[in-house]
């Protein structure tokens, strides 16, 4: 059975940014605006805040993870965060190790928080699919694979990239697959939680290429034409259709990746009739024609 999970977190080529070991006490306040890297969180001993754009704070504690797909304007504080505006400015106690606030004294809370990058050029839409923000409280597990990444990224061991790479996408898998039944926001995440909505999304998947139709696919999830439209739409952000063609998307970006694959192959193994069809759909996606795009890939790949 397909997994539309892991296919989402295999195409996103997740790699290693950086991560850091945070402590802090007293009261402190770090504000990061991002240009839309993942940024992830988790806290080993204590408490602190997180204060995301247009959402209330979340209190995060001992084994809470948080992760952020396209982080921008969030703020990492203390439970009683400072009443100036101010940003607090972070002491380096030791090579990847930094504390806020009060300088001396056991820390009131110790986090790793980290980076990581994207390598897939149509990384954008993927991560259109995911919830844009994840939090899990409580799973020790994540707190280990945290600790994994944190330690490959310090070290110089052979294959370091190439686990790192693994691990990264244990991590989103294991993060994702975790938040099943929390208050996600909209995304993949939502929709594959909901076992009817479920069917529809794997049946996508596993068929890209048939014509779906709305109707088509209600029947898979076993629901009206309308109230799975409803649904859908409400639970992944999106539309059935509009899923289906970011996914359709992604596969041929993939695929316009390989060298020696014609438009009309490519086309066709995406759903479409004709390389003209596909060609027109794919421009108005993604801004440029297949062929364009297909030529830029590759040229950067050879640079």
């Amino acid at each position: 059975m397909i997994d539309p999970l892991s296919e989402v977190v295999s195409l996103l080529q997740p790699q290693a940014g950086f991560s850091k070991m945070v402590s802090g006490a007293g009261r402190w306040r770090v504000r990061r605006t991002e240009a839309g890297r993942p940024f992830y969180c988790v806290i080993l001993e204590g408490s602190g805040r997180l204060t995301v754009e247009g959402r209330e704070p979340l209190v995060l504690q001992r084994n809470d993870f948080v992760l952020i797909p396209a982080a921008q304007n969030f703020a990492t504080s203390s439970l009683d965060p400072p009443d100036d505006d101010a940003d607090t400015s972070p002491i380096l106690l030791a090579p990847g190790e930094f504390r806020l606030g009060t300088p001396d004294g056991p820390p009131e809370v110790r986090m790793v928080i980290g980076y990581c990058e994207f390598g897939s050029p149509d990384a954008a839409v993927l991560v259109s699919l995911l919830p844009q923000l994840v939090h899990v409280s409580g799973e020790p597990r994540l707190a280990t694979l945290v600790q994994l990444v944190n330690e490959e990224s310090r070290a110089q061991r052979p294959a370091r990239d190439l686990i790192l790479a693994r691990l990264l996408e244990v991590l989103l898998i294991e993060t994702l697959r975790s938040s099943e039944g929390t208050a996600a926001s909209p995304g993949l995440l939502r929709g594959l939680a909901d076992p009817r909505l479920a069917a529809a999304i794997r049946r996508m998947h596993e068929a890209p290429t048939r014509a779906w139709t709305v109707a088509q696919l209600a029947k898979e999830a076993a629901l009206s034409r309308s109230v799975f439209f409803e649904r859908f739409n409400r639970a992944v952000g999106m539309t059935p259709m509009e899923y289906l063609l970011s996914w359709r998307m992604a596969l041929a970006k993939k695929l316009l990746r390989t060298r020696n694959m014609a438009i009309a192959d490519v086309a066709e193994r995406v759903g479409y009739s004709s390389a003209s069809t596909f060609s027109v759909a794919f421009t108005r996606h993604v801004g440029l024609p297949p062929t364009h795009f297909a030529r830029q890939t590759l040229q950067a790949a050879d640079a």
